[in-house]
């Protein structure tokens, strides 16, 4: 017979992170290493021959995402033309690109490769009466994502856990059982139903772990950005969990009857999504909503920085100290 969850100490139900590593981290180390090399080579090459030729190389090395970025907006602002969610003008357009311009480097030149083992997890029981937080990232990420999150939790005396989804390139079926462990460590914490949070495709993991064990309590699902129905960018994708969240995809269209099957009423209740309609990978916007549940519109907010963005962090962790003063949301399942 299985040990209850809330009888089993922390350390016992996975192995710590840190420890197990991430192959993310080694990845992007050897990305960012690799431009510098280029870098330099190639103004070593070319400053003598033609200035220009070396500035613009590097300036397309080390800046040629915001390019990136920039078309991924337009495809998003166009194909958002008929969505049901307000249009974002092109001042908002305009503000999410130069948020993202700003972020992506802290997250994926900084955070993730060099500073994800920060922060460690809790691991020390908590009487505070509030849940835990069970951070799931999304795709191409690691648990730095979360670093400005954890810092704000640390300070405020929140336990919380996270998990690295890999591989990285996997099915998105195969991370239900990471995230099981997570919610385990979490729920040790405190005794309480944990709430997740998740930035991405890590909603739609969260999904599949929450239809693999129906009956594990959580106290709610915060999912940002997620694209529930699918992203338009999803059909470029070569890669296993990239296919799954084709728009639409079979995929997807499974995942949505068989949490129908285990609960066909109130099916999203517990879920409060966030969404953009200036996201510029998970578009249209409204795929990043759910039928039935608290879905709250973020307008002109980027995808990565809607992580981070002020409204989204203090709306959810507010989720976190209704559950604390209600003895109902503590044990509810």
């Amino acid at each position: 017979m299985q040990e209850p969850i809330s009888k089993i100490p922390p350390t016992e139900l996975a192995e710590p992170l840190v420890r197990a590593g991430s192959a993310l981290a080694r990845l992007q180390q050897w990305l960012m290493a690799a431009t510098l090399l280029f870098t330099v080579f190639w103004l070593i090459f070319w400053w003598p021959r033609s200035p220009f030729v070396a500035l613009l190389g590097v300036v397309l090395s080390v800046g040629g995402y915001a390019f990136v970025l920039a078309l991924e907006g337009l495809a998003a602002a166009w194909l958002n033309r008929l969505d049901e969610a307000p249009r974002a003008g092109w001042r908002d357009l305009l503000g999410a690109w130069w948020q993202e311009v700003r972020v992506a480097p802290q997250v994926f030149a900084w955070r993730q490769p060099f500073r994800w083992a920060s922060l460690p997890d809790s691991d020390e029981p908590s009487g505070s009466g509030t849940p835990a937080v069970v951070f799931i990232h999304g795709f191409v990420c690691n648990r730095g994502l979360w670093l400005p999150w954890m810092k704000r939790l640390r300070d405020q005396g929140v336990p919380y856990v996270s998990v690295n989804l890999e591989p990285v390139f996997g099915s998105i079926d195969d991370y239900a059982q990471l995230i099981s462990e997570g919610v385990r460590r979490a729920q040790a914490l405190t005794g309480a139903p944990p709430m997740l949070v998740c930035h991405s495709m890590g909603g739609l993991a969260a999904r599949v772990w929450l239809a693999s064990e129906p009956e594990t309590p959580v106290h709610r699902v915060v999912t940002i950005g997620s694209p529930h129905r699918g992203t338009w960018l999803g059909r470029f994708s070569r890669v296993a969990n990239g296919r799954q969240m084709r728009l639409g995809g079979d995929w997807l269209r499974a995942l949505q009857a068989r949490e129908a099957q285990i609960n066909p009423t109130h099916t999203y209740a517990r879920f409060v999504c966030w969404y953009s309609n200036a996201d510029n990978i998970v578009f249209p916007a409204s795929t990043a909503t759910l039928p039935g549940a608290d879905n709250r519109l973020l307008p002109g907010a980027a995808h990565v920085a809607m992580a981070f963005h002020p409204r989204v962090m203090s709306e959810s962790l507010a989720l976190l100290s209704s559950a604390a003063s209600s003895p109902s949301e503590r044990t509810a399942a």
